[in-house]
């Protein structure tokens, strides 16, 4: 395999192979199925016309047979068939009475029918014999009692089984021949519509080939309604896929800008040998570790939010917040309210250092009094977190500078200045907002966090 080459995955087989086997097995059993049932109707149906004609026979026999004064029976009329006057013509008949002589056709010459006299055959009855071996026979025979005579006279008709088996072939085989034919043409079909019917793949296929060397970066092409969702979600893939890359470049073009300056005074003092080049180092590398954090919060949020649907209860990481942050700032007082369900579309470690910035910049820069409500605007497509302080606020002509990265308004405390440039770029990670304003009950900033709302789980 070649650097350009894709590596190989797993497969389960070809999809064009698997619905011609179900297909051509469908069609077997029902090409073997029909056939058979239609075999047996048409031999049914030859076989019946066979014996109706030898029937015909039996029954003209029946209708001439005469007794005479001999007690003998006789015909009053010529049969008409030729054939019963040839010798081994292959179309026989007999007559049979207890205590006379048969009576048998011409055409049987030295031969004689066999025929069962203990029992009566009132209806006619038909069946194969294979008296004569090198002739097999179709037979039909009844009983019948004659006028004037108390003998029970049996009247057999027999003909040579070759030509209804004859008949029989030749319909078997336009038969099997008809089936062969309408098989492979339903194979055929089948062929040609799983061709067809997967020819949307085959052109989504090419279309993403296309995309490797042209750069197009979507498929437009249209397709069946059947193929369109697969070709969405792999536009939305890919749309995704490219915000990924385009959030990657900018968080490389953005750290290594960031850290350009640093390191160019680091470089410069060690140039120039300066005498503050340790405090130089010190203080430039704080910057840059800034920088990093803050860069590295963002990959986290980021990858974490490809991996899956996320979700956290806002009102367990919050009390978890306020129990750390509680050690931190004893003489502050928090407050919470508001739901206790509330379910949000983030990951609860991100959630956390939300919150955690959020919750410590008020304690830090407030008057000693937090009010952190949930969902403070129930029935919201988003749910919102307030953070209240009662400290100094921040103008409003300010912010909108806060939230970049390293900006200070009390540069009297310790910070890195990016606390709620984190918050901001975490939440629209995530798809959320957040936004400044003052507080009406207690005077000072408002922090108003915004998050997908999602359904708690039963």
């Amino acid at each position: 395999m070649t650097a350009d080459q894709p590596p190989s995955i797993p497969h389960t087989g070809s999809l064009s192979r698997r619905m011609m086997l179900i297909a051509a097995g469908w069609i077997s059993v029902l090409l073997l199925g029909g056939g058979l049932a239609l075999d047996q109707t048409l031999t049914g149906l030859i076989t019946r016309n066979f014996d109706a004609q030898l029937s015909y026979l039996l029954n003209g026999m029946i209708a001439s047979a005469e007794v005479g004064t001999d007690g003998e029976v006789f015909f009053n009329r010529a049969l008409g068939d030729q054939r019963l006057l040839e010798p081994n013509s292959g179309l026989y008949w007999q007559i049979r009475g207890a205590g006379h002589d048969d009576f048998p056709s011409r055409s049987l010459w030295d031969r004689s029918l066999a025929v069962r006299t203990d029992h009566l055959d009132k209806e006619q009855h038909a069946y194969d014999s294979r008296q004569f071996p090198a002739e097999p026979l179709r037979v039909i025979e009844r009983s019948v009692t004659l006028p004037g005579s108390p003998t029970v006279w049996w009247f057999t008709v027999a003909e040579r089984k070759s030509n209804l088996d004859e008949q029989t072939n030749r319909v078997r085989r336009i038969l099997y021949r008809s089936f062969a034919v309408l098989g492979l043409g339903l194979l055929v079909m089948t062929l040609l519509q799983t061709w067809y019917g997967l020819g949307p793949l085959r052109k989504v296929r090419r279309a993403i080939q296309r995309m490797r060397s042209t750069g197009t970066n979507r498929v437009t092409e249209p397709l069946p309604l059947e193929v369109q969702p697969l070709v969405q979600e792999l536009n939305a893939l890919l749309a995704h896929s490219e915000r990924q890359a385009e959030q990657a470049r900018t968080h490389a073009g953005n750290l290594a800008h960031a850290l350009k300056t640093p390191l160019t005074v680091v470089m410069n003092a060690a140039t120039a040998h300066a005498d503050d080049l340790p405090e130089t180092v010190i203080r430039e590398a704080a910057v840059m570790r800034r920088q990093v954090d803050h860069h590295l919060a963002r990959a986290r949020a980021v990858g974490r939010r490809a991996a899956g649907q996320a979700r956290a209860n806002v009102s367990e990481s919050v009390e978890a917040v306020l129990r750390a942050v509680t050690r931190l700032y004893e003489n502050a007082r928090f407050d919470l309210d508001g739901s206790r369900t509330a379910m949000v579309a983030i990951e609860r470690q991100d959630l956390d250092e939300v919150l955690g910035n959020m919750i410590e910049n008020a304690a830090k820069y407030g008057g000693g009094s937090v009010f952190v409500t949930i969902d403070a605007v129930p029935g919201s497509e988003q749910c919102e977190i307030w953070v209240e302080d009662d400290g100094a606020g921040i103008p409003e002509e300010e912010r909108t500078r806060i939230f970049d990265r390293g900006a200070r308004l009390d540069t009297g405390k310790p910070g890195t200045g990016l606390g709620l440039a984190i918050v901001r770029d975490v939440a629209e990670i995530y798809g959320g907002g957040v936004e400044l304003a003052e507080s009406e009950d207690l005077g000072g900033l408002l922090v108003k966090l915004r998050l997908p709302r999602v359904e708690a789980r039963n």
